[in-house]
């Protein structure tokens, strides 16, 4: 029998409230202000807005004179976003692309063409450690869905043909996508995320916003700097502990923070943990000695690829690739608790039961 209770993507309406307020404490209540504070410090309104979409739970917090509008704009591109691009919904460009695999080309909207295109680039950069094809891998394991399902070797083998971006055909004039193989599927979870991220921060800088946080999920933009002049303070949850309990926080401006971890969607079958990363190599959970991955940029589209590619790689190979890209920097979190941080990470370590290593 599977543990249901490790199944941490699956809450109850109640618990998806708790968990936003506790997300929108974690982030704020590290960064010691309240929106009181924050009004004493500025003179500036604090405002939130909290939905659930993506799969996860959505909070925009705007720091300034905000009108309504600007929220409904941002949900709705959100929205659209999801849409368009999850697997899940039986009309998304995606479903439709996944459905002619091996048949026929599909058209697509402009900025799902432009995902699949910069997904398919870092699927090259990290040697296909993370790779857009691998619908049919997840579809198998289940992790996101109702009955998680340890497969059997010859399962997994039986798909891990169908796994491979090089077999994603774009056609730049048409703006279609052809997946080759019958049996191919495209998940976009592990990039549209961050995508979203950028488009909130757009329609946010668009409308004059100086102040902004986007937390979709844990995975944060700090738009600005705080009301107070001073740095944003984002907190990084400790691996496998409550949400309630931190890490450590990256201090920094405008910055794009994205997380991929072992412990965020998961099941436990004979004590056994099954995460949602999986290796396209192997068609297993991806094991590296990581327990996550911390990916700090300005681009949330590519960090939140690369933080998966990244800790499919593991520590050596995943650091040479943050090391070869202007403007990314990493937090690596180990299983034995150590944790390494590229020079480039203001990082303050606030779990005492880790520790922070020199290379």
């Amino acid at each position: 029998m599977l543990n249901n209770k490790a199944v941490t993507h699956r809450l109850f309406p109640l618990g998806l409230a708790i968990l936003a307020l506790a997300l929108l404490l974690f982030v704020f209540l590290l960064g010691r202000f309240s929106s009181g504070r924050a009004q004493e410090a500025a003179g500036l309104p604090y405002q939130f807005r909290i939905e659930f979409a993506l799969n996860t739970v959505c909070i925009v917090s705007l720091f300034d004179q905000t009108h309504h509008e600007v929220y409904e704009e941002v949900f709705r591109r959100i929205r659209e976003i999801e849409g368009r691009m999850s697997r899940f919904l039986p009309n998304s460009d995606i479903s439709r692309v996944n459905a002619a695999a091996g048949f026929a080309p599909v058209q697509v909207q402009d900025d799902v063409f432009m995902v699949i295109q910069r997904a398919l680039y870092i699927a090259e950069l990290s040697g296909g450690a993370f790779d857009p094809s691998v619908g049919p891998l997840a579809a198998l394991w289940d992790i996101m869905g109702a009955n998680p399902h340890r497969p059997t070797k010859e399962e997994i083998n039986a798909v891990l043909p169908l796994v491979n971006w090089r077999n994603v055909e774009l056609d730049h004039q048409q703006r279609t996508v052809f997946l080759r193989l019958q049996g191919m599927a495209l998940d976009l979870g592990a990039i549209a995320k961050g995508y979203a991220a950028d488009q909130a921060l757009a329609i946010i800088r668009a409308a004059g916003v100086e102040r902004a946080l986007v937390n979709l999920g844990g995975d944060v933009i700090a738009h600005g700097e705080r009301p107070d002049g001073t740095p944003w303070r984002v907190g990084l949850q400790t691996p496998h502990e409550e949400l309630q309990t931190a890490l450590g926080v990256i201090r920094g401006r405008d910055m794009t923070v994205m997380t991929s971890g072992m412990y965020e969607r998961y099941f436990i079958y004979d004590e056994v943990l099954y995460h949602h990363l999986f290796s396209p190599f192997d068609g297993h959970p991806a094991r590296t000695g990581l327990l996550s991955v911390t990916v700090v940029s300005d681009v949330s589209m590519d960090a939140d690829a690369l933080s998966t590619a990244i800790f499919v790689l593991g520590y050596e190979r995943g650091r040479a690739l943050v090391d070869s890209l202007e403007g990314v920097e990493a937090v690596f979190v180990f299983e034995d608790r150590r944790i390494r941080v590229t020079p480039g990470v203001d990082f303050v370590l606030a779990d005492d039961s880790f520790r922070i290593v020199a290379d």
